[in-house]
């Protein structure tokens, strides 16, 4: 069976701030590839939704690595065919393009600029790319290479035919002396260098016009990139040297089918395998490596951290208060050496910079709270796949964001000072004091599970009963979490549907139930399960509603819960993933199995609509495929997953 053919790398990008249908790209890249590529619809002023596919122009093809659009992109630079008069600048150079002869696949990107009369053809490999670009025009002609973001620098090597750029440009977080070294080899001499033009070199609009020689109507090329230099950007070359666009494509197609294939259903349904194998790309393409090989066959990789070259793997594009929950957990059943892969690239990041990180781009964004990795290191401990040298390191930097904090805001649990002092965030000193202290306990039990595999019985001890302190902040005459002053006492006025201020991107309806490892005793502070289920019907039986509380306006977030309608379950959003599956864990199975079947079949599709909200790095793709194959990673810090009945058979392929 072929599975590439059920994949549309649209699903998903019909949005913007105000309403997310998944907020992807159609990347073009190969399976976690360090590489990858998207058209680039609109990019002015560096617009981090820079691609709709309802836009019938575009301005070119994008070397990207942009997780999300609330992060933003490095490492850009921007491809695009030009004819006649020829434009210095990206957001003048735009073109129309057909959009029903266009090819958006994994392994392939094919696009007509019809006002350069050119197609552009792309395959990706994982540090590079095979480039045809095929004008039909008796105008000159040219490949443009413009500079998206930060500073660039061109040189061109007539000798070697060879055009170098450098680009410094990231969006957010910490990443000292980034840049991204491009090497273009031009490999059929189509490039007449006497007429090459480079503009504002050295500057943060630079470009560079490759004119194509008058008797040539066809550029083939081959591009790498390189975190560390450009000899290691010619290094990275050798990736597609001597292959033809078809042979790179050939091998992305074997790479993607091989990782597709980890699940075979039983369904005749077309939309169904459509959607399904979507959705399994989606968790392909984060996160993306970021290591290269060097000359002696060694990986190596940049740190943001120190700046330098270090030896050994690097992943980037994960933002583990998302991941945590499905994606990762998945990994662990099906790619357990990727698994291990990513906790050894965190702890190469704690060596390096001093901390573990909690959203990684090119370096720690610290976009979202907690330091919800911790849930990864403790599944990778519990289920043996990470070894016990890589886990005592580890732990120490488990400790050490659990008792310090840092002086770097991106780093390390924000509030752990009073949290440590009080048994909770106190909601009078800091927002989001909710969340903050659930997740903290949840940590902290993460902390007792790597402890306990390692035989550290004192630290293990310590941060179970540290793990209880969810139980601080529940009011049981309301039924709900809620925030408590410096004074033990809760803060008034509360209101439940009030969304923002001491909770994250949600109210204390979604936030109450994040005790993932301690149901049962969260179900007895309610009195008993039946209590807490009852609890629990209440928000799903509810119609969708909302205050904007303390966010002073209406978030994507609440848009799309409503959207969704599936009571007050926000399941366009990560915190509300393990909601319907809490009725598993007590034993009502047919409640889990109504609401996860009606989420699975109202909310995903293989559209560009197909998400209910932010994707996320593969954690929401995850949660569908995982659903349809009726299993949850209720508590990945106890690698337990709870069980459904399937939608259909299925086989893993490991």
């Amino acid at each position: 069976m072929e599975y590439l053919k059920y994949v549309n790398i649209l699903q998903g990008t019909k949005s913007d701030m105000r309403f997310s249908n998944g907020n992807t790209l159609p990347m073009t890249q190969m399976p976690f590839g360090m590489i990858a590529f998207a058209p680039q619809t609109y990019g002015a002023n560096n617009n981090k939704w820079w691609f709709s596919p309802d836009k019938p122009y575009v301005e070119g093809i994008r070397i990207t690595h942009q997780p999300s659009p609330w992060i933003g992109d490095y490492g850009t630079l921007l491809i695009t065919p030009q004819s006649d008069v020829i434009a210095d600048n990206y957001s003048v150079a735009w073109s129309g393009y057909g959009r029903d002869e266009a090819v958006f696949a994994p392994d392939c990107l094919s696009i007509g600029f019809i006002r350069a009369n050119a197609r552009m053809e792309l395959a990706p490999a994982e540090r590079s790319a095979a480039v045809r670009v095929s004008f039909d025009t008796y105008c000159q002609k040219c490949l443009s290479l413009f500079n998206i973001m930060g500073r660039c620098s061109i040189v061109t090597d007539a000798d070697r035919d060879i055009v170098f750029v450098r680009t410094d440009g990231f969006a957010s977080g910490e990443a000292k002396d980034f840049a991204m070294y491009v090497a273009v080899h031009i490999k059929n001499g189509s490039i007449d260098y006497d007429r090459v033009k480079i503009v504002n070199n050295g500057e943060n609009n630079g470009a560079v016009h490759l004119m194509l020689k008058e008797d040539c109507d066809t550029a083939e090329l081959d591009i790498a990139i390189s975190y560390i230099s450009f000899e290691q950007a010619v290094c990275n070359l050798k990736e597609t040297e001597g292959k033809t666009l078809e042979q790179v494509r050939s091998e992305c197609v074997h790479s993607w089918e091989e990782y597709l294939r980890t699940f075979e259903i039983d369904t005749e349904d077309e939309d169904e395998l459509k959607t399904f194998y979507s959705c399994m790309y989606r968790t392909g393409v984060y996160p993306h490596k970021a290591y290269e090989i060097a000359s002696d066959g060694n990986a190596v990789h940049y740190s943001p951290y120190t700046g330098k070259v270090h030896p050994g793997i690097r992943y980037t594009g994960n933002g583990f208060w998302d991941t945590y929950r499905t994606v990762l957990p998945m990994f662990a059943e099906i790619r357990p050496e990727l698994y291990a892969d990513i906790v050894r690239s965190v702890v190469s990041d704690y060596t390096e910079g001093g901390w573990l990180p909690r959203w990684i781009s090119i370096g720690e964004t610290g976009c979202m709270p907690s330091t919800l990795l911790d849930s990864v290191i403790a599944q990778g401990a519990v289920s043996g796949i990470v070894s016990a040298e890589i886990l005592e390191v580890a732990l120490e930097g488990m400790i050490k964001h659990a008792n310090v904090k840092s002086d770097i805001g991106c780093f390390g649990r924000e509030d752990i000072v009073e949290y440590n002092k009080y048994g909770y965030v106190p909601g009078d000193m800091y927002k989001e004091s909710v969340n903050l202290t659930l997740d903290f306990a949840y940590g902290d039990y993460c902390i007792a599970q790597v402890a306990k595999v390692l035989g550290k019985t004192d630290i293990e001890q310590e941060y179970l009963t540290r793990s209880k302190r969810y139980a601080n902040l529940f009011d049981k005459d309301m039924g709900f979490m809620r925030a408590k002053d410096i004074n033990g006492k809760f803060i008034e006025p509360f209101d439940p549907y009030s969304w923002g201020r001491d909770y994250t991107e949600g109210c204390a309806w979604q936030t109450t139930f994040a005790v993932q490892h301690d149901l049962d005793g969260l179900a007895d502070l309610y009195g008993g399960k039946e209590k807490l289920l009852a609890k629990l019907d209440e928000l799903f039986g509810q119609k969708p509603f909302y205050r904007v509380g303390g966010y002073g306006t209406e978030i994507h977030e609440m848009t799309e819960m409503a959207a969704a309608d599936f009571g007050l379950c926000a399941i366009s959003n990560q915190p509300s993933f393990h909601l319907p599956y809490i009725y598993a864990h007590f034993g009502e199975y047919a409640k889990a199995q109504y609401w996860v079947e009606w989420m699975c079949d109202e909310a995903f599709s293989y559209t560009d609509d197909g998400f209910p909200g932010d994707e996320d790095n593969g954690s929401m793709a995850a949660w569908y495929i995982l659903s349809r194959l009726g299993m949850y990673p209720l508590c990945p810090a106890d690698d337990y997953f709870v069980k459904i009945k399937s939608r259909y058979g299925y086989k893993i392929n490991n």
